[in-house]
């Protein structure tokens, strides 16, 4: 049995695979999934899973270089945005860089995987790119 708290074998699997500068984006229920990109489907109902929640237990198997935000999160402010700040002060989210939502869009083609959420605040996604632990 595992001891770390991702229970998740699809979610485990993909973490366990990643090369430094894959990417893996966190989203929300609303967020489109490109063809040819895998789509780990968390989501049961509306807030079930949340996005911060899912972010921290990715986070606990995980080695962030650097995160991707689409800029309007800044605008909107959901409650989400508070936690991102804070992981990335503690370094747990790499250098950060902010997108218009429809280059985030099209930054999610490069994805190794797509992580679903039942989030429904706006713009809470984020793309992680992995970073080596060496």
């Amino acid at each position: 049995m595992k001891k770390t708290p991702l229970l998740n074998v699809a979610l485990s699997r993909l973490i366990a695979s990643l090369g430094h500068g894959d990417k893996v984006v966190i989203g929300d229920a609303g967020l489109p999934v490109p063809p040819g990109v895998e789509l780990i489907d968390l989501a049961l109902t509306q807030g079930i899973p949340d996005f911060v929640t899912t972010l921290k237990v990715v986070l606990s198997e995980m080695q962030v270089e650097s995160h991707v935000l689409a800029q309007e999160i800044l605008e909107k402010r959901p409650s989400a945005l508070a936690t991102l700040d804070a992981l990335e002060v503690e370094g747990a989210l790499g250098r950060r860089e902010l997108l218009s939502h429809e280059r985030f869009k099209a930054l999610t083609q490069q994805a190794r995987a797509i992580v679903r959420t039942g989030e429904c605040q706006p713009y809470c996604n984020i793309v992680l790119v992995a970073g080596v632990t060496f």
